[in-house]
């Protein structure tokens, strides 16, 4: 026998495995299916959030910034939009249902969160763009919010273009 048929075939790699999401994705990527289920029913909270905790995945989430999050987008949805339609093209209920729930969500979060850096934020939102939105979604939501961004934390972008 030769030496080549002596040989193994060469074993396939390992398939990459997606990382692991983290307690806050979680929490925004349900808080985002809360939000949408509101923008298109109207629901009440109390009704969004009992529906959204039966989700597989939500004991994994961080259920206080989910908390905060659906509640937090629900109660200051008018306040929210008034800071988003300085950015947008449109009404912000010309949105589709899922980009107006995450520009929701980063805006609260740019607006509250103070733990989330601000990239981080913007960032977390444009991920949740693309898992969730059309095709170029994500294009617009990180347009919209790195605007936002500059009037709900000046100083921290401020800061940021400095460095670089």
């Amino acid at each position: 026998m030769s030496e080549n048929e002596n040989k193994k075939p060469a074993a396939k790699p390992a398939a990459k495995r997606a990382p692991a999401k983290s307690a806050r994705r979680r929490a925004r990527e349900l808080a985002l299916q809360g939000l949408y289920q509101w923008l298109l029913t109207g629901e009440d909270a109390g009704s969004v959030d009992a529906h959204t905790r039966e989700q597989d995945g939500f004991a994994k989430s961080d259920t206080a910034h989910f908390d905060a999050l659906l509640h937090g987008c629900i109660l200051e949805a008018a306040d929210l939009d008034a800071v988003l339609s300085r950015h947008v093209d449109r009404k912000t209920t010309e949105l589709s249902p899922i980009e107006h729930a995450v520009l929701m969500i980063g805006a609260y979060e740019l607006k509250h969160c103070m733990d989330v850096p601000y990239k981080v934020a913007v960032n977390e939102a444009v991920e949740l763009a693309k898992s969730f939105g059309g095709t170029d979604g994500h294009k617009y939501v990180n347009a919209v919010l790195d605007r936002a961004a500059v009037d709900l934390r000046p100083r921290e972008v401020d800061a940021a273009r400095k460095r670089s």
